[in-house]
């Protein structure tokens, strides 16, 4: 098996040849296409994929599901965006895990583990605003740190429903959710939201890397406001959110 694909996108202002063996990852960043000089670039070996499945398996018997059971033109789209994530540290841009919402030309990012309802919050504000709210990613954007600013990109790999823009747009502030039958909003200590901050960014195996991830989550941390947001799942729990976040 060789690779035998290839095409040119712009992710995150920089742009990016990759390489691939299947098709799949090239439908999937269509919007993305570019043609200019490249930056950097991603070619995926069939070694690539079988850590990806590997990965898969070993997260699903931790969590004690069924083994699930993916193409490896997924797997290899999953492959392709760990190496745009890794080769971005180097660009103090890093893989966070949220959906993004923005409005008046400014980003809300709200995180949480997994099912807690990020993507059903961030439909609230969408319900909310109407054409004012503009989703930027709903799953896995990067967000770049750097003289003092954030901001945050709108990527391919935006979700199951598919939800986001190829835009970017500086980063007002970041909320840990919580589901709660109240809405309440309340400011975030650095130290408090450090945990959950390096919990849902990628990581990468490299120990410089690794170094300076830490470095970039802590000028974030410094750089927009952090809070908690306690909510339940009606409309009012997005007024209440941008009221106070504003």
């Amino acid at each position: 098996m060789v690779n035998n694909m290839k095409n040119i996108y712009k992710i995150a202002d920089k742009v990016i040849l990759i390489n691939s063996i299947y098709n799949d990852v090239h439908n999937y960043c269509k919007d993305y296409q570019y043609d200019g000089k490249v930056d950097f670039t991603v070619t995926i070996s069939p070694q690539d994929i079988e850590y990806e499945k590997e990965k898969s398996a070993r997260e699903d018997k931790i969590e004690n599901r069924p083994v699930r059971r993916y193409s490896e033109g997924y797997l290899e789209e999953l492959a392709v965006y760990r190496k745009i994530a890794e080769k971005m540290i180097e660009y103090n841009t890093i893989l966070f895990h949220g959906s993004v919402v923005s409005v008046k030309d400014e980003a809300y990012l709200f995180t949480a583990k997994s099912g807690t309802g990020k993507s059903t919050h961030t439909r609230l504000w969408r319900q909310l605003f109407g054409d004012k709210a503009v989703m930027v990613n709903d799953d896995k954007p990067l967000i770049r740190i750097e003289n003092g600013e954030a901001f945050v990109f709108g990527t391919p790999y935006n979700g199951k429903h598919r939800l986001g823009n190829n835009l970017c747009v500086k980063l007002k502030s970041i909320a840990v959710l919580e589901r709660s039958e109240n809405n309440s909003v309340s400011p975030l200590s650095k130290e408090e939201a450090f945990p959950m901050l390096l919990q849902q960014c990628f990581r990468s195996s490299d120990t410089q890397k690794v170094i300076r991830t830490l470095q970039l989550l802590n000028q974030l941390s410094e750089t927009v406001k952090l809070y908690k947001l306690k909510c339940n799942m009606d409309i009012e729990a997005a007024e209440t959110a941008y009221n106070y976040m504003k």
